[in-house]
């Protein structure tokens, strides 16, 4: 049998939207058992979705009638059906769209820029030019006073993708703001 992958992942991202939570516990995989076996008449174990999760080590590929029974606790006669609405759904499909941005080509070397996101978090950028800013001001976000990285475009309602940020002249691994929800602040400064 031969499953991509990202299908997987969408299959088990709708599974813990459905739940109402992610699966983290040992509680929550026994009750999505009990609440898949309600629903699809079918018994998936609890330790079957936590190797599926990997909540536990084990490399084996998901059988067949997991996947099915999960497509069946969302609404779809099998797996395979699943699979047929993500290639037609418009949620996952390309498209244009519209936002406030801010780009980069247009700062001024020296220019600040407020941007911030949910719940509290707020940064103060200076820019360095060629693409690099520097943090002058940090609440309540992971990133600090000193921290630099490089951005092309803040976007509102979108998170802010960073492929790493140079901390005490090391390169931290990649890093995520607005990770729920996107950026709700970005200010250029005069």
């Amino acid at each position: 049998m031969n499953i991509i992958r990202p299908e997987i992942c969408e299959l088990q991202r709708l599974v813990e939207e459905r739940y109402g939570k992610p699966l983290r516990t040992t509680t929550d995989f026994d009750e999505v058992s009990y609440f898949i076996h309600r629903v699809g008449g079918v018994e998936v174990s609890a330790s079957t979705l936590k190797r599926l999760w990997g909540y536990v080590g084990d490399s084996h590929s998901p059988r067949r009638q997991t996947l099915d029974a999960l497509a069946r606790y969302l609404g779809y006669e099998h797996f395979d059906a699943f699979c047929a609405w993500l290639k037609t759904t418009s949620a996952y499909s390309s498209s244009f769209f519209s936002t406030k941005q801010l780009m980069t080509k247009d700062l001024q070397e020296g220019q600040r820029v407020e941007i911030g996101w949910a719940p509290n978090r707020y940064l103060l950028l200076v820019y360095r030019g060629k693409g690099l800013f520097e943090v002058m001001e940090s609440k309540a976000s992971k990133l600090r006073q000193g921290d630099r990285f490089e951005a092309q475009c803040f976007m509102e309602r979108y998170p802010l993708y960073l492929s790493y940020v140079l901390r005490n002249q090391t390169r931290t691994s990649p890093f995520i703001a607005g990770r729920n929800g996107g950026l709700t602040l970005i200010n250029p400064l005069k």
